[in-house]
């Protein structure tokens, strides 16, 4: 395995989980830890596994552009493109305070440990199983189905449930659609808010690595993070056209069973 592969295939990891309910910052860590341990430094790596993700970011800004853009024709149009704004901010407010003050010790504890990876991957495959299952069986339909039915509040908490994700194997998507859905929001809208979330979120988690590495990559590093950058950004593209299609059909089960598998998967080759 050459640094140049493992970038390459970290990345497409990356776009392909990012904005899907199954964790992307912890199949990031197991494809290190199987296929590429000890190729890069930890501290590298633990940079990489975060900045890698503005490409990501980046394809939702591009894709939800006509959305979120404050250029808009009418004055009622900017009142609520600003109120939109305003939520998501709202939104990103516990995971920028809460990651500020655990950010260290998620990175010394957590970010290359396959056991936890695994226990979450099963723990939260569960809760979105039981989840879906439970609105299906009680028919019950959304109570919040566009944005200007989002209240300040609820986003507010929907941004915590996503300081969960801070965690890996949690998932940063799947922690907020699952808030999202429990406090009545329709499935494309959760996803989506979801999506909105992560601008702010990831952006802030970004230049937060980078100050604190000083920006102190060599050029080999640099080149490495700016390839993984633009590939996350092509896949995670596809992937979020694909999937604004997949949830107006189809519900969450689905990515419930694929973490729980891949969890016992993991557990049984930590165990043996």
């Amino acid at each position: 395995m050459t640094p140049l592969l493992l970038v390459i295939i970290l990345a497409i990891v990356e776009g392909i989980t990012e904005f899907l309910p199954i964790s992307s910052t912890g199949h990031m860590i197991l494809v290190e830890q199987f296929i590429g341990k000890d190729i890069f430094s930890k501290v590298f790596m633990s940079n990489f596994l975060v900045i890698v993700q503005l490409g990501a970011i980046l394809a939702v800004v591009i894709y939800f552009w006509k959305d979120i853009s404050p250029f808009v024709e009418t004055k009622e149009q900017f009142v609520l493109r600003f109120r939109l704004w305003l939520k998501i901010v709202v939104g990103a407010f516990p995971a920028a305070i809460i990651g500020l003050l655990l950010d260290d010790i998620i990175d010394e504890y957590f970010m290359d440990n396959v056991l936890v990876i695994a226990i979450t991957l099963i723990f939260y495959g569960l809760i979105l199983i039981f989840i879906e299952k439970k609105n299906k069986t009680e028919g019950k339909s959304a109570k919040i189905n566009t944005f200007p039915r989002l209240k300040y509040r609820t986003a507010f908490i929907i941004g915590f449930f996503q300081c969960l994700a801070m965690i890996p194997g949690t998932s940063r998507s799947g922690a907020t659609i699952i808030g999202a859905l429990l406090l009545g929001l329709s499935r494309p809208l959760a996803a989506e808010f979801s999506f909105y979330l992560a601008i702010p979120t990831m952006l802030g988690a970004t230049l937060l690595k980078l100050l604190k590495s000083g920006f102190n990559f060599s050029g080999q590093e640099w080149f490495y993070i700016a390839l993984g950058t633009f590939l996350s950004f092509v896949v995670a593209y596809i992937v979020i056209k694909w999937l604004m299609t997949f949830i107006k059909k189809k519900d969450f089960i689905f990515f419930g069973i694929y973490r729980i598998i891949l969890g016992i998967l993991i557990l049984v080759s930590f165990l043996f």
